[in-house]
């Protein structure tokens, strides 16, 4: 699968019909001074085809997931902390959860992904990204 991310960008697959999950691509997006994210929801073409190749079971993992060129796939709260790393200071020191077992941050991300709809609420479709950000998008 080629898929048509710059070598120097990473991309951001969300669910875009969650509330949660649109504004933390809200707010990658404000701290990302250093332009290095593109986004896309999981629902998506971009999003399925990258599902259907790296066979994701949407089940398990519904939420989050950083694509990169050189990486492939990372998600859950792997995905997250590498997601900060890039954001400046201070966002960047969240990768000093890094340290914590990946079964224990990712079980705290899980409840959250679990609930997010009920603390969150729900869009009934995929946000559509402002003229001025179209570029950091892909359909």
């Amino acid at each position: 699968m080629k898929l048509e991310v710059p070598n120097n960008k990473k991309l951001i697959l969300f669910d875009g019909v969650c509330n949660l999950c649109n504004s933390s691509v809200q707010y990658v997006i404000k701290h990302d001074k250093n332009n290095v994210f593109l986004f896309t929801p999981l629902q998506s073409q971009v999003g399925q085809s990258i599902i259907k190749h790296y066979t994701i079971d949407t089940n398990r993992i519904d939420s989050i997931l950083l694509y990169t060129p050189e990486q492939g796939i990372t998600y859950k709260s792997t995905a997250a902390l590498k997601i900060a790393k890039y954001l400046g200071f201070p966002r960047n020191l969240a990768v000093i959860f890094f340290i914590i077992p990946t079964f224990l941050r990712n079980w705290v991300y899980d409840f959250i992904a679990k609930n997010r709809y009920k603390w969150y609420g729900k869009k009934e479709a995929c946000m559509i990204p402002t003229p001025e950000l179209r570029s950091k998008f892909l359909d």
